[in-house]
């Protein structure tokens, strides 16, 4: 039997004066001239950009889910939230992913208030990612925390790392699907999930 890999401890996170000197260094192998003008200022507003695209490295999605309600008078029927949009990152070029998430799941026992599945989608997403782990994420932190019947993630997204360059093809979108217990067992379950986010598109 192989040998368990330890984790490798976290590296060291860089001061802010040194993440808008790589900001500089980046713009001064691209052509320019840091020192003009337009630019004086980009590597502070580069910085603080990333405090915002990236803020979900700084939040524990599981912490969202943790309040839920159980005075639903036995209501164990699907529940779905649709069109969540959000703005990514691909972990490979740095360049942005747009998208939509749409979530479901069957609540065993009580159910949990729909801003946080919002929150649950928004906290991945502003991190570094590839759609496909994106999505499996989200699904995984609903049924580890809710410990529904079953999970439904599907997301529909555009990447920027494809249309802006490399084969630049624009308008093409990604879609992707994590099925969890009865959404995966039931393909009636299925496919009531995936005609209720398809409905009057």
């Amino acid at each position: 039997m192989a040998a368990s890999r330890k984790k490798q401890p976290k590296p060291r996170r860089p001061s802010r004066n040194q993440a808008e000197e790589a900001v500089r260094t980046l713009l001064l192998w691209a052509g320019e001239d840091t020192r003009r003008e337009g630019l004086i200022d980009t590597p502070k507003r580069v910085a603080r950009a990333y405090e915002d695209w990236f803020s979900g490295y700084a939040v524990n999605p599981y912490e969202f889910l943790e309040r839920t309600f159980e005075e639903v008078e036995g209501y164990d029927e699907m529940i779905v939230l649709r069109d969540i949009t959000f703005e990514s990152h691909c972990e490979h070029h740095m360049a942005p992913i747009i998208g939509k998430a749409h979530v479901g799941y069957l609540p065993r026992n009580k159910v949990v208030g729909i801003s946080k599945l919002a929150r649950v989608v928004e906290a991945y997403a502003r991190r570094f990612q590839v759609q496909e782990k994106l999505t499996a994420q989200i699904a995984n932190c609903i049924q580890e925390v809710l410990q529904p019947k079953g999970v439904a993630v599907v997301i529909d997204a555009k990447h920027q790392c494809m249309t802006t360059r490399g084969v630049h093809k624009p308008g093409v979108s990604m879609v992707t699907s994590q099925m969890v217990g009865g959404f995966r067992t039931d393909a009636r379950t299925r496919a009531e999930f995936l005609q209720m986010i398809d409905a009057n598109r």
